[in-house]
């Protein structure tokens, strides 16, 4: 559960709740955190865990839109994080209209965009950071990174992470988890993490049996042949005479999501019964005073483990990018878990603030601060870095494409407007009567009025995996393709969800009903020109980054790129829209 504006009230009345105010909800009794004050906290407790996650690569600041759909299915219906716009707002107590209210809602998002200015960048990221350690004291603090922070850039993609990876160990990251870091090669993965000053863990990343007979890194310091995992499963740190264990989970669907062939030898999977004989063994072999996992399962997950594992006192989890102000309390037949999500892109950072000691938690304050470049000086050291690891390809990156007239985004359930664009790029360019694009959730925002730059393009559509295609289907096909991501991302079981959005499609409109059981939930499949989808005809479709096996065709970046160069000014003039059956009144959707 998450605590609402009433509940707090009532449990702030019984007393006692210094250490248990969600930092939302106090920012909302303060006022809207407007201005340099949204930093400011009154010290509590003898511990503090920052958390970032998904950042994407992201280096710099950007704008970033946060969904107006989400929608919760089943258990999940108006359940964190499945919640948008004013429901949002009201479910955590935040003020409208403010600085907190535009970094976790949609809401008025160009006008408050240019308001408020643009949010993460490492180097005002970095500023944060140093001053929540300094107010923590020497020793008593930890940063934890979530993962997908070697991709999402078009430097990222040429320097193989390697870019991140150095920021990161300016940046202090002390333990850190994975999934995007898992789209390069192992031979890069393995090089990257050896350059990574901190620590990487992950339970649930097993060397298959094939390959342990001669396994290529059997020098890795976290390889254990012993238990066949790849990682280290956890680590323990002391801090300020607390001890504190944290237990890694690394994104269970990496080889069906991502490519396999980048990672040909390695095994992953949620392993829920795993993680609870590794938290066990911890608590008995290591008598930590806190169990933290830090988690790239996705927020349904993580709270569905949440409430199967005994043991773990928080959870730090990302994947599924959902900034949320305030954890979720999970009960579980051991006792309760703090499940939180940290946003991405650099936007947010986690902020938790704990008494522990005697083996337990004692009481907590959460705040998931929004990274405002324009309050936040760049820190001086990570802004010269920046600017070097950066240099070398500024002429490429700063290639100015187009003008948009439309506001651009990416994360929400169904279509996008930088999808749509991405999508018509590639039914232009191959000539096709309908194009897909994954549902990808990385990819920042631009709001009207501003330069698409080829970087910006490249932050929509860097990875290892670009290349487009072109091929015949049948109708039938389609909708088995649809059908499928639909169950992906609508079915009421966390555990068979991967996390992604909708696929994106481009020339086409339907109906989908997410409360449908499986292979029920699309309907009504219409092209452009008004012609319904039928089953056994044959159309011609489009699409980039396929898993299986790496498409003939060039890499997306160039088809968008060649496409925005040609019009000098976006101006959209359809979004392929996806009409909703049966969710009325849910408050994910707005």
């Amino acid at each position: 559960m998450s605590l609402s504006r009433r509940e707090f009230t009532r449990l702030l009345a019984l007393g006692g709740m210094a250490g248990l105010m969600p930092g939302a909800l106090r920012a909302a009794v303060r006022g809207d955190g407007d201005g340099a004050a949204l930093y400011e906290a009154t010290p509590f407790g003898n511990l503090r865990l920052l958390h970032i996650t998904d950042t994407h690569a992201q280096l710099n600041p950007v704008w970033y839109r946060e969904p107006s759909v989400n929608l919760g299915i089943g258990p999940a219906l108006g359940q964190p994080p499945h919640l948008v716009g004013e429901a949002l707002l009201k479910h955590f107590g935040i003020a409208p209209g403010g600085r907190e209210a535009h970094a976790f809602t949609f809401l008025d998002f160009d006008a408050a965009a240019q308001r408020y200015g643009k949010v993460g960048g490492f180097a005002h990221l970095a500023t944060l950071i140093k001053q929540l350690r300094a107010e923590a004291g020497a020793g008593r603090s930890l940063l934890l990174d979530g993962g997908d922070t070697w991709q999402g850039s078009g430097t990222a993609l040429w320097t193989r992470g390697q870019d991140m990876v150095g920021a990161c160990n300016l940046l202090g990251v002390d333990i850190m988890t994975g999934h995007w870091e898992f789209t390069y090669q192992d031979t890069e993965v393995i090089g990257n993490l050896k350059a990574f000053k901190g620590e990487f863990v992950a339970q649930n990343v097993s060397v298959s049996d094939e390959a342990l007979f001669d396994y290529k890194f059997a020098d890795f310091p976290g390889f254990d042949e012993g238990s066949g995992l790849a990682f280290k499963p956890y680590t323990v740190r002391e801090l300020n005479g607390t001890r504190v264990a944290v237990i890694g989970q690394a994104f269970p669907y990496t080889p069906i999501a991502n490519p396999q062939r980048f990672i040909p030898d390695w095994r992953f999977g949620i392993q829920d019964e795993r993680m609870q004989e590794m938290v066990d063994r911890v608590r008995a072999k290591e008598k930590p005073d806190l169990v933290v996992m830090l988690s790239h399962n996705g927020m349904d997950v993580d709270l569905k483990m949440a409430s199967r594992v005994r043991g773990i006192d928080v959870i730090f989890g990302g994947h599924t990018h959902d900034g949320m102000p305030a954890p979720s309390l999970v009960e579980n037949a051991g006792g309760k878990t703090l499940v939180t999500n940290a946003g991405s892109n650099g936007k947010f950072l986690g902020v938790m603030d704990l008494e522990v000691g005697d083996g337990k938690l004692k009481g907590y304050r959460y705040r998931l601060l929004p990274v405002f470049a324009n309050l936040l000086p760049a820190d001086v050291e990570m802004q010269a870095y920046i600017d070097q690891v950066r240099q070398p390809y500024l002429p490429r990156l700063t290639e100015q494409l187009a003008i948009t007239e439309t506001s651009l985004f990416r994360r929400g359930n169904f279509n996008g407007t930088f999808d749509q664009v991405i999508l018509d790029a590639l039914r232009q360019a191959g000539d096709a009567e309908i194009a897909l694009s994954p549902g990808f959730r990385w990819g920042t925002s631009l709001i009207p009025g501003t330069a698409i730059t080829m970087e910006d393009v490249l932050t929509q559509t860097a990875m290892t995996y670009p290349e487009t295609y072109v091929r015949e289907m049948k109708g039938s096909e389609l909708k088995t393709i649809l059908e499928d991501v639909a169950d992906n991302l609508f079915n009421p079981d966390p555990y068979l969800q991967q996390g992604g959005d909708m696929v994106r499609v481009g020339g086409l409109d339907y109906v989908c009903s997410p409360n449908n059981p499986a292979g029920q939930r699309i309907a009504e499949m219409r092209l452009d020109d008004g012609r319904l989808v039928e089953a056994d005809k044959i159309y011609k479709v489009t699409g980039w980054a396929t898993v299986g096996s790496q498409s003939p065709g060039r890499p997306v970046w160039e088809l968008v790129a060649d496409y925005l160069r040609e019009r000098k000014t976006l101006d959209l003039k359809k979004v392929n829209a996806t009409k909703l059956v049966g969710v009325e009144g849910n408050p994910g959707l707005a």
